[in-house]
Parts: structure tokens; C-alpha cells; sequence
């Protein structure tokens, strides 16, 4: 009997669609076809196996005590997860009487994991194949299946996979034990969970937060300089520059090259205005600009973010099901943006399937080149999975949601930029000199649009800022050539404050846990952090920003992401090298070096032991002048006369003077203008007690009164229309209704 593995039960069901029949259904598997070349298809349920708990390797472990730690197993277990033993028993019993067994996981570290660890707990010695399926669609499935390769081949693959398994049981088991009884000593209660990469990109944002919250706007000065060309023959058309810093200032400079002293700003004007210089550099030129290769999921998940505020979950989900159900995308779960040469081929038979399942697209289809070759097709840069491309099927299975139109459409317009023409940019720059004082002028138009017309307008405020959209909407320059003479007629000063930074949004975020390395402080280690996934996989990410909210260490305020007054304690409590993504990233590259030959997972864990015995004995504890909750900082919102939060959103509010005395109004004020008077009793619509997450969205509840009486609704309304019932007060834990 040939059997085949699958990851999960729709992927086991389009394999079997692209066998020979008949077809007979059983409990957790189906056969097909029939005498010698009959084949039997089972499925895993993700994983069926899991990580030994600490009370199996030794009973005294099941009680947290510090003296106890660090936990380090001598012999590293798996048990049986409960909810899916059935299943377990299921394959046990094929693969004993499997003749050859085909290992159908996702392509990736953790699909290759879950269907080893299976066959190792089972033990069997018959041959072992790997397919990899990338399209569910029945032709896909096909070409996947006459493509077997030895599953041998993919046993580093397997190996950091179980690599990373066993340093996440080490890391979180032993730092979440020690600094939650670290926590309780202080007579405080909960437990302080900590992950190798939830902790540093909890840090993230609490990092982004407290620079919010400790930022101090300055002034700062802008000269802009109005020139204009006095040569006989030169285009007298006049354009404005700005002063370019010479180090001779740098005293007067911020980080950023800001001049910060009006005094200097008035001289320089005063200098220049009125003089005769010359052109030092004069530049223009057509660019042309390639497509942008096709999404991965983080690029899936940052674009969806950016153009539809979709969290990096709702993103993932969305993908899965347009993958399993509606057979539409190929594999979603991809850190990959380029496509294998073969698939070329096959871009008039898509491009047909996206007019078809999309025809708001027509235009942009009917336009499509297929026989033009985009850098997209590249072998070489193709390993276990593809970019994320929309399938050949021409019809969803069922109506697509909203949500479904929208991810397929963004995949979709990406893979169609790569049949359409470089866009083609004009581009200008200017350098002049008045004495000792050099002002710069540029400009940028498109040409030509190509690709660029497949661009949806982003909706992102945070995409480019004031002074870009300034910058995009001057006039083209005078053509002007090196040594033209000029005249400054003005120097005009603005004067500007500096701002803080945004607080995260959900696409911010997962741009940032993507490109780890600009929150890297070593040199050294920022440029070898370039070359990594950064923190987490594509295929984690989103679970991680979730678990975060679930465990209340964030919460959300309209779109953005801000840290709860539990996660600013827990990274308080935490040293920088826990807290940090530096430690983590390496460990990324570490595993991706097991992944690939070069790296040992045992020195990679033995390296990682001697490091977690240091954390917990001490001696690696230091490291920010932050102590435990309870060390003397009281966490935010616990004195009994903190002010309440927001009717409207949830933030803190503030006491603030009106024309009709003092009132609280909302800290969030221009952006939210929730107000509620001083009272002396405790808020009725519970505004006075600690936010409590929406189970749905996370944004925080609110206690809102109905014709039935009180009940809690989310503050993201009418986004998020879930509620939950009332109870003393306070939220119950069933939910009344769900979006």
C-alpha cells in the first residue's frame, strides 16, 4: 500500500481528488484506486504530538520553585495531544502497513516537522518520499505528485524545526517560571509569561510607546532658498532649494541634520539672500523602475494593513481560505517572493482566471504582456515554496467575503504588474552655492506609468509624510548646466516642531518584526541581521501579535497597537538581553544555518542551556536599571483615584479646565474628543475599571446601556460589532453576539 501524509484534512482531500479512483472514505483516511497501485491518503491534524510537559520528566517539576531551575531534560519527550489521539492511532495502524509512504506537510519548517515526528514516533522502515504542494487546484496537486524526492534530503529542514521547538520549551519554561516567581515574592499575583520572540517584539512596542510618552517636541528651522537663473540663454524659470548642512554646523544639528538655533537660520538667510552663485551640480535622467516581485505573507499582510487596516491575523486567515476552500492563491504561508521558471508558462491561463473571478481587473488583464519575463521567475531564489500567485481556477467556491475579494484582488494585482512595463520616472536635481552656503533643489515626475497603474492608492496616512507629498507636488526644474550663474532672490525660514514617532499599527508592526535589523543597536550584528527572516517566520508572526493580546500585554486604541500597563511591567521587570530582538534574530539565523547544513542543533542548544542557567542564577539578570512590579513603581490604572478611561476609546483620560469647570477629557485628544464630568462615585459605565480586551478584535469593551439594561460593547464599533453580556458590572466570559 502506498500512503500519503497530509498536513491537514483539505490538503489530504485534494490529493486524493488527483489519484485514480474509486474513491472509499474511512474513518480519518480515504483509499484510492485499486489492486497493486491502490494508495491510501491520511492526514495529520497539525501536530498530533506535542512537547512533554515539565511534571513527565520529573514529578517534583509540576510545582513552579526557583530551586528547581533550570529545567533541562536529559532525553527530550513527545506525548499525544488529546484532542487528536484518534487521529495518531489512525496513521499508526497505515504507516505499519504502508509499502512506501509519500510525506505531503506544508512546505515548510514546521510541515516538514509534524509528519516526521510522526513517523518517528510510529517507526517504520519503509521508504520515505517528500512532495510539495504548493497550488491545491486538481492540475497542481498532479504535477506535485509526479515530482517525489527522497525525504532524506529535507532532514536539516526537519532538524531546525526541532531545534526551534525545543529551544522555545527551554527558553519559555524556564524564563516564564523564574521572573513569574520573581513576580509573586513581591506579594504580587499572575504569571508573566515570556517567549523568544513575543517578549522582544512586546518590547518593541513598549520601546515605542515610552518614546511617545517621554518625547519633548523641539523647534527646528527650514531655509529655503528662492533661485532663479540670470545667464542670457538659461531657462529663467524660478525653483526653490533648500540649505544642505555643512559639517562646520554640526554643533548646531540634531541627529537627522536639523538646524536647531534660530540665531544661525537668521544669519545664514541674511548671507545668502540677495547673492550671485553658480550651478556645482546638475542632474536629470529617465528612470525606469521594475515591478515589484510578487507577496510573500508578510508582504501580503503589510500591504492588506496598509490598504484595509487588516490585522496580521484576519490577513492569514483569509489567505488559508482562499487557499483550502476556494482553491484561488497558492500556498499562503510563504517567505518567498520570486516563482520558478516553469510556472511562467502558465501566465496566459492565470491572468484568464483573475478576469474571470475578478473582473473590476479586466482592464489591467486585458493589458497583461504574458510574454514579457519579469526578474519574478527565478529558480534560484525559489526553495521549498513560492511567492503567494493566484491559481488558474476561474471561480471561487462559493461567494468570496469581503475580506476574500480584497486579498485575492491585492495578490492578484501583484502578479499582473509583473506582465506590464517598467514605470518610468523623470528625475532632477539641482545643487547651487551662494557663497559658503549650498542649497539643493530636486524633483521627481512619472513618465510613464507602466506597473504603476495596478497600484491601489493607499489609504495608510503614515506612508509618506507632509514634506514628501510637498516634495511630489513642486514644479519640474529649470534644465540648467554646471557653472550657470544664479540669483537668490530670498531666503525664507519655517520654522517646524519635531515629532514623535506613530504608534504601531498592525502593518508597522510586522514591518518591523520583518526588518528586526533597524532596531538593532551592534553594527556588527545589524548587518548580519539583514540577511534574516527577522523576528519569527511568516508563518508565526500573526499568531504572536495575537497571543500578546490575549495575554493582555496590548491592547488596541483605533488602529494602533499600544502595550498595556501589564506588558510595560513584564519588559520593566526583564533584562535587555531577554527584551531585546538582537538575541532572537540570531537565533533565526542560527536555525536557518542548521536549514541549511552549516549549523549544530545539538551546539545550538547546549549554547542556549548555558545561557538560560545564567539568566536564572543571575548572573545575566542585569542590564536596565528597571525592577520587578511591586519593587516600589505602582503599575498604571491600580491606585484607587487613578482617573477613568475613556467612554469613547478606552485610553487614560486626564483632568483638563473648561468654561464650565474642570472635566476629564480623553489623552488622546485631537484624535479621540471622549469627555465625562468629576464624579464622586465610581463610573457607572465602567470607564473607572482596567480596559478588558474585545474577544473578537482586542480593541477595549465598552459598558454601554440598552433597553434590556446594561451590557458591554466593543469600542471599535460599528468595525466590530461584538458584545458581551453584563454581569455586576463587569464583562461576563460568554459572548452574547459575534461579528
Amino acid at each position: 500500500m502506498n500512503l500519503y501524509i497530509a498536513e491537514k484534512p483539505s490538503l489530504a482531500r485534494a490529493i486524493a481528488a488527483a489519484l485514480p479512483g474509486p474513491h472509499e472514505k474511512g474513518q480519518g483516511w480515504i483509499r484510492c484506486g485499486q489492486g497493486d497501485d491502490a494508495a491510501t491518503v491520511s492526514w495529520c491534524i497539525g501536530h498530533l504530538l506535542e512537547p512533554a510537559e515539565p511534571g513527565q520528566y520529573n514529578p517534583a517539576w509540576k510545582k513552579w520553585r526557583m530551586e528547581d531551575l533550570p529545567l533541562l531534560p536529559e532525553r527530550w519527550q513527545v506525548v499525544p495531544k488529546d484532542s487528536v489521539r484518534h487521529q495518531l492511532r489512525v496513521l499508526e495502524s497505515l504507516i505499519r502497513q504502508a509499502r512506501t509512504i509519500y510525506h505531503a506537510g506544508d512546505p515548510d519548517r514546521e510541515g516538514q516537522l509534524l509528519v516526521d515526528e510522526v513517523l518517528r514516533h510510529a517507526g517504520t522502515q519503509a521508504p520515505v518520499y517528500r512532495v510539495l504542494i504548493n497550488d491545491l487546484t486538481p492540475a497542481s496537486v498532479a504535477r506535485a505528485l509526479q515530482k517525489p524526492q527522497d525525504n532524506r534530503a529535507f532532514r536539516r529542514l526537519s532538524h531546525s524545526a526541532l531545534a526551534r521547538q525545543r529551544a522555545d520549551w527551554l527558553y519559555g519554561i524556564n524564563l516564564t517560571r523564574h521572573y513569574t516567581l520573581r513576580y509573586q515574592q513581591q506579594g504580587e499575583q499572575g504569571v508573566f509569561s515570556v517567549g523568544r520572540v513575543q517578549t522582544p517584539v512586546l518590547g518593541l512596542v513598549v520601546e515605542r510607546d515610552n518614546t511617545i510618552e517621554h518625547f519633548e517636541p523641539k523647534p527646528f528651522f527650514r531655509l529655503d532658498a528662492r533661485c532663479q537663473a540670470t545667464g542670457d540663454a538659461a531657462d529663467a524659470t524660478p525653483f526653490s532649494a533648500r540649505w544642505v548642512a555643512d559639517p562646520a554646523y554640526d554643533a548646531h544639528l540634531d541627529e537627522e541634520n536639523r538646524l536647531l538655533d534660530r540665531e544661525v537660520a537668521e544669519r545664514i538667510a541674511a548671507e545668502a539672500t540677495g547673492q550671485d552663485g553658480q550651478v556645482e551640480e546638475a542632474r536629470f535622467r529617465d528612470r525606469p523602475e521594475p515591478p515589484p516581485l510578487p507577496l510573500s505573507l508578510s508582504a501580503l499582510q503589510i500591504e492588506a494593513g496598509r490598504q484595509f487596516r487588516m490585522g496580521a491575523k484576519e490577513v492569514l486567515d483569509t489567505a488559508q481560505a482562499l487557499y483550502e476552500r476556494h482553491q484561488l492563491i497558492t500556498y499562503p504561508r510563504s517567505d518567498c517572493r520570486y516563482l520558478p521558471e516553469e510556472h511562467f508558462s502558465q501566465g496566459p491561463q492565470v491572468v484568464a482566471a483573475i478576469a474571470r473571478v475578478m473582473p473590476e481587473l479586466a482592464t489591467h488583464t486585458e493589458t497583461a504582456d504574458t510574454s514579457r519575463r519579469s526578474r519574478a521567475w527565478n529558480d534560484k531564489q525559489v526553495d521549498a515554496h513560492h511567492a503567494i500567485i493566484p491559481t488558474s481556477r476561474p471561480r471561487p467556491n462559493g461567494k468570496l467575503t469581503q475580506a476574500e475579494a480584497r486579498i485575492y484582488e491585492l495578490v492578484s494585482r501583484f502578479y499582473l504588474m509583473q506582465f506590464h512595463d517598467d514605470a518610468m520616472h523623470r528625475e532632477g536635481k539641482l545643487t547651487v552655492r551662494f557663497g559658503e552656503h549650498r542649497f539643493r533643489a530636486s524633483e521627481t515626475a512619472v513618465l510613464s506609468p507602466g506597473w504603476k497603474a495596478l497600484e491601489r492608492r493607499r489609504r495608510d496616512p503614515d506612508a509618506a509624510s507632509t514634506d514628501q507629498r510637498d516634495e511630489a507636488d513642486k514644479p519640474p526644474l529649470p534644465r540648467l548646466a554646471k557653472g550657470d550663474p544664479v540669483h537668490c532672490g530670498q531666503v525664507d525660514i519655517r520654522e517646524k516642531q519635531t515629532q514623535p514617532p506613530q504608534p504601531f499599527t498592525d502593518a508597522t508592526l510586522l514591518s518591523a518584526m520583518t526588518h528586526i535589523a533597524r532596531f538593532v543597536s551592534d553594527k556588527a550584528l545589524r548587518q548580519t541581521l539583514r540577511d534574516t527572516d527577522g523576528l519569527g517566520t511568516e508563518a508565526t508572526r500573526a499568531a504572536i501579535i495575537e497571543t500578546l493580546f490575549k495575554r493582555d500585554y496590548l491592547t488596541r486604541e483605533s488602529r494602533y497597537i499600544r502595550s498595556t500597563a501589564k506588558g510595560k511591567s513584564l519588559i520593566a521587570a526583564l533584562p535587555v538581553s531577554v527584551t531585546a530582538p538582537d538575541r532572537t534574530a540570531v537565533w533565526e539565523a542560527t536555525l536557518e544555518r542548521i536549514r541549511q547544513g552549516d549549523g549544530d542543533p545539538r551546539a545550538f542548544l547546549g549554547d542556549l542551556q548555558a545561557e538560560i542557567r545564567e539568566l536564572v542564577q543571575g548572573r545575566g539578570a542585569a542590564g536596565k536599571p528597571g525592577a520587578l512590579p511591586g519593587d516600589g513603581a505602582a503599575e498604571v490604572g491600580t491606585h484607587p483615584e487613578a482617573p477613568p478611561h475613556c467612554p469613547k476609546c478606552r485610553a487614560v483620560m486626564t483632568e483638563r479646565e473648561g468654561r464650565f469647570g474642570r472635566f476629564f477629557a480623553c489623552t488622546r485628544f485631537p484624535g479621540c474628543k471622549g469627555t465625562r464630568p468629576i464624579e464622586d462615585a465610581a463610573p457607572e459605565d465602567g470607564t473607572g475599571q482596567k480596559p478588558v480586551p474585545c474577544p473578537h478584535c482586542f480593541s477595549p469593551l465598552v459598558r454601554r446601556q440598552g433597553k434590556k439594561g446594561w451590557f458591554w460593547g466593543c469600542s471599535n464599533f460599528p468595525a466590530c460589532r461584538q458584545t458581551v453580556d453584563d454581569v455586576n458590572g463587569e464583562p461576563a466570559g460568554v459572548l452574547r453576539k459575534s461579528t
